[in-house]
This record gives C-alpha cells, sequence and structure tokens, in this order.
C-alpha cells in the first residue's frame, strides 16, 4: 500500500501550475460538499437518522484515511463534520439539494478539467476516481506542513 506521501507526489505530478492549484483548492473541497450532498439526497436511512449513504462514503474513507495516517485522518474527521453540517444548512434551502449538488459537482470538474487543460497533463479516469480520495488529503497535507504539523 502506498504512503500518503506516495499519493502526495503521484497527486502532485498534475498539479504544478499555479492557476491549476488554485483552481483545485477551490473545486476539491465544492466537489467533496456536493458528493456528500448527493449523497445525502438519496433517500436511504440504515436504521438510523445519521446512518446515511454520505456518512457511510465519509466512514469509509476515514478508515482509508486512517490506513495512511491518524493524524490526516483526524483533521479529515473535522473537515468531513463541518462539511455534512453544510450539507444539512443546504437541505433548508428551496432548492432540492440534489439539483443544487449536482450542479456544483458538474460545474467544479469542469473547472478540474479546465485546470488540467492549463496545467498540460492530465489524471487517467481510473486516477481522477482515486484522486477523489486523494484531493481532500492532500489539501489537508499542505495544511499541515504549513502549519509544522507531522503526519
Amino acid at each position: 500500500m502506498k504512503t500518503a506521501e506516495q499519493w502526495f507526489e503521484q497527486y502532485g505530478q498534475s498539479h504544478r501550475n499555479p492557476v491549476n492549484k488554485q483552481i483545485h483548492w477551490i473545486c476539491i473541497p465544492l466537489i467533496v460538499l456536493s458528493l456528500l450532498g448527493l449523497l445525502t439526497a438519496i433517500p436511504l436511512r440504515l436504521g438510523s437518522p445519521w446512518l446515511t449513504p454520505a456518512t457511510l462514503f465519509l466512514g469509509l474513507a476515514l478508515v482509508w484515511y486512517a490506513l495512511l495516517s491518524v493524524r490526516l485522518a483526524l483533521g479529515m474527521l473535522v473537515v468531513g463534520a463541518a462539511m455534512l453540517a453544510a450539507v444539512s444548512a443546504l437541505e433548508s434551502l428551496p432548492v432540492p439539494l440534489w439539483a443544487s449538488s449536482l450542479t456544483v459537482f458538474v460545474a467544479a470538474w469542469v473547472a478540474q478539467f479546465v485546470g488540467h487543460e492549463i496545467e498540460g497533463k492530465k489524471p487517467s479516469f481510473f486516477e481522477d476516481l482515486q484522486f477523489l480520495l486523494v484531493g481532500p488529503l492532500w489539501l489537508l497535507g499542505f495544511v499541515y506542513r504549513r502549519l509544522g504539523i507531522r503526519y
């Protein structure tokens, strides 16, 4: 299994251009938020109002993050909880959650594709799916390094 640092290196290979990086700093959180919104909009409760497709996805992601780094996983737990709180707030809007989430999801992916055109290097489709989980961790790893927190 790759280490967090190996994932960050692989992810960083197609995220070196400053404009592309800025696009990703905006779009990665929006994609995570909208993905959690889409999963929350699925009318499925698994025995508890808290056990939803969104919390199940987040829980599984946190397990994988913990295998890479417990400290990063704890940071992602805080980020994930904040994202779920934001999704809960978005549910109160007059627009259906699935519609607003889908709109943000598509717009953020399109912006990332623009960023990769600027970069001149795009990950493959399979890498894009893997990087859906790596991207948020890559941003958090940058924040940790800036704050001098070891992971």
